[in-house]
């Protein structure tokens, strides 16, 4: 027992006691330990600079050689976007090193540890920057096939907190004033025919059975409504087996909702409710409390589609 306690001490990993982005003047002559991404790291006349990134923010933090060589030959070896653990003490920047554009840029955390936890040991195959051209220089296929690095960029992390956001004020919107109740449905189902064809997934304990990935949670919340649930909703994942365009995913998530005994009025009032509600909690955009609506017959014969960009306002002319 002794010989896999002593086998499993290295893999113990190290607890933080402060985010980086936390950090302030108030925090000075605090010890922490801090954990994280290297985001920059440049030397200067016997002092190396590590700026420490985490989902909170980022921090400087230096070392000198003199009074750490240990420390400092560590951090001199490092690339970055290395993992590394940091401890060391919060202190005051001097007035010509404080950088206004950060938020910590008052303070520093003067480093006497730095333990490495996952070195890059090669060049990235594209920065991690805080300028947004890194989908215009490089290929989607080679940010895809790196995906745990293109997620560090700071904006999709951008996106991804507010698709985070607008979920949860759908939530608390459609529950706390309105009184729907969340119920998630199957996504094993039975194949019923719909606009597109299924995703089909082959049953390992019923062979030449399958079950269908579901395209809309449709039949379920009509049994939902017949089960007395009168108003359900949710974020559903939906599957369909069709070509990928620029407005279509074979794999999509859409606000799914229903309610019994009301009419198509109420329920576009609602959505129109929701949505100016949405874009005031969540991007602070007021929008008008009515809705252009046009007819299904009114949009075709004006525009030739069902989904006219209203942005142009390009009519059909005879």
């Amino acid at each position: 027992a002794d010989a896999r306690l002593e086998r499993m001490q290295p893999l113990q990993w190290p607890q933080r006691d402060a985010l980086c982005g936390e950090l302030g003047a108030g925090d000075a002559g605090r010890r922490v330990r801090l954990c994280g991404w290297v985001a920059l790291r440049r030397s200067h006349a016997g002092l190396t600079f590590l700026t420490l990134r985490d989902s909170s923010g980022m921090v400087q933090q230096v070392t000198t050689l003199p009074e750490y060589p240990e420390v400092y030959a560590v951090v001199n070896k490092l690339r970055v976007e290395s993992v590394v653990s940091v401890e060391g003490v919060v202190r005051l920047r001097p007035t010509e090193s404080i950088n206004a554009d950060m938020s910590t840029g008052a303070i520093e955390v003067a480093a006497d540890c730095v333990s490495v936890l996952n070195s890059v040991t090669r060049s990235l195959p594209f920065p991690i920057t805080t300028a947004d051209t890194v989908k215009e220089k490089f290929p989607e296929e080679v940010r895809l096939r790196f995906r745990v690095l293109d997620l560090r960029r700071p904006q999709m992390q951008s996106n991804l907190r507010l698709r985070h956001k607008v979920i949860k004020h759908i939530r608390r919107y459609l529950e706390d004033r309105h009184d729907f109740v969340e119920i998630e449905t199957p996504i094993l189902s039975k194949s019923t025919p719909e606009g597109a064809r299924d995703y089909l997934v082959p049953s390992r304990v019923q062979p030449g059975t399958c079950f269908a990935l579901p395209q809309s949670p449709q039949l379920f919340k009509q049994m939902l409504m017949a089960s007395g649930f009168e108003k359900y909703f949710q974020i559903a994942r939906c599957f369909r087996d069709e070509d990928l365009r620029a407005d279509r995913q074979p794999e999509f998530t859409q606000l799914d909702m229903e309610i019994a005994f009301t009419s198509m009025e109420d329920m576009l009032n609602l959505n129109e409710e929701l949505m100016i509600h949405i874009f005031q909690e969540v991007g602070d955009i007021k929008l008008p409390k009515c809705f252009p609506r046009l007819t299904y017959t009114e949009a075709m014969n004006r525009y030739g589609t069902d989904r006219p960009d209203l942005r142009f306002d390009w009519e059909l002319k005879d």
